[in-house]
């Protein structure tokens, strides 16, 4: 296998490590990369037993580093702490933290950028695109994989890619398929990137500001009723205009326009839009019931893009799976921020002495 890997540092912030694959690739699609190349970093050290792989997920917007986006959950006294566990966490191709994106030089080119003509890498894709790097880094056997949302899909279709290669899996706030809803949602982000007058053009700052509106869309959904009343609620009731929940909206706009690109953002959502499991197998159902690891799905409660009828019908349809939800008032966000909930539940489920003895849940 032709690959190869590099040490960089980003911005002087993220430091990750370059793994090159110099092999033609094929996309679901049907188009062939030359190559392609993935951001990853890594915690702690592979034992001799390679039994201490801990593969975490990133979500849409999030980078490499779980230890950056993940702090309550991964260093040093952790729950996936790298004095015990070989933490590996892949950038996502088309992200722009490091892994091939669309400001990267156009196969067949020497010096013309992608830009628009990105290739498309669904869900599939992404773990097809981790598989040579598993096999670099000398990976035989994952003992836990962990992801939310996008990352969960991810997770999702590599425990069936792979049925013998997961021993458990954590699939958090994430779902076998999306959902119609959750596709309206990004259709409508991507429509207001198509509406900014710079989209078409080919620089690095083209569509910035529809994405700053579209992440206000995706706020909504990745929030609840009662986030925005707890946090962005007005104690003033003669107040008629400026509203902190309007000034909220573009704050988050533009926080993410300071380290995101319209780019990415476009082709990672049409990524999503386009994970179904059950594509080119029997059925979603059937396709779940590849999964041999031992599974717990965890839902959020207040969470409208996931809702919890998506991690039930997972858990349903995946041999021995249990359920677990939890109480947030971030909705979706949660599963980024309800640190100690979700350490509990994975500590009960992998300290079980067999998950027949684990009590769970069956509805909502």
């Amino acid at each position: 296998m032709n690959f190869e890997f590099l040490l960089v540092n980003f911005k002087n912030i993220l430091s990750y490590k370059i793994f090159k694959y110099n092999s033609p690739f094929a996309l679901e699609s049907g188009r062939t990369l030359q190559g392609y190349h993935l951001a990853y970093s890594t915690h702690g050290s592979l034992n001799e037993r390679k039994d201490n792989v801990v593969w975490i997920f990133h979500a849409l917007t999030a980078n490499s580093d779980p230890a950056e986006w993940w702090p309550g959950l991964v260093g040093e006294g952790k729950l996936f702490d790298p004095a015990k566990d070989f933490i590996v966490c892949a950038n996502m191709p088309g992200s722009c933290y490091g892994s091939i994106d669309p400001f990267c030089i156009k196969d067949g080119t020497t010096d013309e950028l992608w830009y628009h003509d990105f290739p498309f890498f669904t869900t599939r894709d992404m773990i097809r695109a981790y598989q040579p790097l598993r096999e670099f880094l000398g990976i035989e056997k994952i003992q836990t994989g962990i992801g939310g949302s996008m990352g969960g899909q991810q997770l999702l279709e590599w425990a069936i890619e792979e049925p013998e290669l997961f021993d458990s899996i954590f699939p958090l706030a994430t779902n076998a398929f999306h959902s119609a809803w959750g596709i309206a949602f990004n259709a409508s982000q991507r429509l207001a990137i198509e509406t900014d007058s710079s989209w078409r053009q080919k620089h690095k700052d083209a569509g910035i500001e529809g994405m700053k509106v579209a992440r206000s869309i995706a706020l909504i959904s990745y929030r609840h009723y009662a986030t925005y009343r707890d946090s962005q609620g007005e104690s003033n009731n003669d107040k008629i205009e400026n509203f902190k929940s309007e000034s909220y909206q573009r704050y988050q706009g533009e926080k993410l326009a300071n380290r995101f690109n319209a780019f990415s953002y476009y082709a990672l959502s049409k990524g999503m839009d386009a994970h179904n499991v059950g594509r080119g197998r029997e059925s979603i159902a059937a396709a779940l019931k590849i999964i041999t690891a031992k599974t717990l799905v965890i839902g959020i409660e207040s969470d409208i893009l996931f809702p919890l009828n998506e991690q039930l019908f997972l858990a349903q349809h995946i041999a021995g799976a249990k359920f677990k939800s939890i109480q947030s008032s971030f909705g979706h966000d949660g599963f980024l921020l309800e640190y100690e909930q979700i350490e509990q539940l994975v500590k009960e489920f992998t300290q079980a002495t067999s998950t027949a003895d684990y009590k769970f849940q069956t509805t909502v």
